[in-house]
């Protein structure tokens, strides 16, 4: 589902919310053994499986929703792409687990050849298996906030988005003060995100929540739909389009800001980064008195090319493609075609569809151009793109470009040696960079929050 985010690591981080279960907020962790050991017994067993390759009994574990997003076929087209980038699984290296509501969730840590990852898997009460993921291991996280927040300058308070079956956990920063203050609502890309848009050891979303608040602007960020609401949303898979994944909550959270005391209701803006990046001229055509957008890597190629061209990059970072890779090409360009043939219906399976993802996602985002959408939109934008994005690349800024670079009121800016969470590295972009613990880079803080003053 976009840069889907969120792909390998990426992409297993965050896989989507058709197979994969996110714990919520308030989840407590717990150690081995504070539990009884029925479920780590499982997962590890279920690890083994997938080592050996024995995914028919692998999958036999899933409950029903699972078992009609993830067949056999697909589940061992997730295993062989997640080696082909760590290598082998060289051991099991312990676990753990959380209680989520009537879920145990266990993480088994895992030794690659290149990294070390934790294994996610969900057991709902019956033992089955309602959501898989592919984490880095807690241990690698460094929660450190960046060296440019200034804890002094900005408080932070619990609020809730939106209300009813879908109100959402988040966080509103505000500067230090009295007020009024200009603010932003930051929305996710794909996949089953937390309000800091965790992925690995980083937080881009927390990093700029907390800088743009030292700068004095207000932030609010918030837990995504499909990660507070996963089996929910999964049950009805087949009607889910970007407006319930993503859009509505954006809107919500624009409406909750105008209520808070200390902003001002005239000088909220909206920054989406990756899929929500995309989705910026649908957001901005929902609500006319936004001031002002912010798109952070946004792509503007068809979301089903975005998908294949990652998976040729990601394929090609070795220098050759195994046969097992070639099989994977193959048959997503085979969905790719789907996608794209005019017959697609919403009664198309999901599993002839990139990622698995049913078709009323895609029909919903057929015809949708991000860069001819945006010259509807006679408010600022700011666009920003880091040159060392394998996942939302130079052609899909070039399309931004084209379409605005024209307009007075729209800024577009490049940095060369920062990747997709506009963090800083060398080199080609790899998942692996994903891993490291880094910070957004303070000169986009910086560019954000000037760009707003001018406003």
């Amino acid at each position: 589902m976009n840069d889907p985010t969120k792909v390998p690591l990426r992409r297993f981080a965050r896989i989507s919310m058709f197979i994969a279960l996110a714990g919520a907020a308030t989840a407590r962790a717990q150690q081995e053994g504070s539990v009884p050991g029925e479920p780590i017994s499982a997962a590890k067993q279920f690890v083994g499986q997938l080592t050996k390759g024995e995914f028919s009994p692998a999958r036999a574990r899933f409950d029903a929703t699972m078992k009609r997003v993830v067949s056999e076929a697909k589940l061992a087209e997730i295993w062989a792409s997640l080696i082909s980038q760590t290598g082998p699984l060289r051991e099991q290296v312990g676990a753990r687990t959380e209680k989520v509501g009537q879920y145990d969730v266990v993480f088994v840590t895992c030794k690659f050849e290149r990294s070390t990852l934790d294994v996610k898997v969900v057991f709902n009460r019956d033992r089955q298996i309602g959501g898989l993921f592919f984490v880095p291991s807690r241990s690698a996280a460094d929660d450190k906030p960046p060296d440019y927040a200034k804890p002094d300058s900005f408080r932070e308070e619990e609020v809730v988005v939106g209300s009813g079956e879908w109100e959402l956990p988040a966080t509103v920063t505000l500067p230090a003060g009295e007020g009024l203050f200009p603010a932003v609502v930051l929305v996710h890309g794909s996949g089953p995100n937390d309000r800091d848009e965790t992925i690995g050891p980083n937080k881009p979303f927390r990093d700029l929540a907390l800088g743009l608040a030292t700068r004095g602007v207000g932030v609010l960020r918030y837990d995504k739909r499909t990660k507070v609401y996963g089996p929910k949303l999964a049950a009805a898979a087949g009607k889910i389009t970007v407006k319930e994944e993503a859009i509505d909550d954006a809107l919500a959270a624009v409406a909750l800001l105008r209520e808070t005391p200390g902003i001002d209701p005239k000088r909220i803006f909206v920054a989406g980064h990756s899929l929500g990046g995309m989705l910026i001229p649908r957001i901005a055509a929902r609500d006319q008195r936004i001031a002002g957008f912010v798109v952070l890597a946004g792509t503007t190629r068809p979301l089903e090319d975005v998908v294949l061209d990652q998976h040729n990059y990601l394929f090609s970072l070795d220098g050759e493609t195994s046969a097992t890779e070639k099989e994977i090409l193959d048959k997503l360009q085979q969905q790719v075609a789907r996608v794209k043939d005019p017959a697609l219906s919403a009664e198309t399976p999901g599993a002839d569809l990139p990622l698995g993802i049913p078709a009323a996602y895609w029909l919903d985002l057929r015809g949708y151009d991000p860069a001819k959408a945006a010259k509807r939109i006679r408010r600022p934008l700011l666009i920003l793109q880091g040159q060392r994005d394998y996942q939302v690349t130079a052609e899909d800024f070039a399309g931004w470009r084209e379409s605005l670079s024209s307009r007075a009121n729209v800024r577009l800016k490049q940095y060369p040696t920062l990747n997709h969470l506009f963090m800083h590295g060398e080199g080609a972009g790899t998942p692996a960079e994903y891993l490291k613990a880094g910070h957004v880079a303070e000169i986009v803080v910086e560019d954000i929050a000037r760009w707003i003053e001018t406003l």
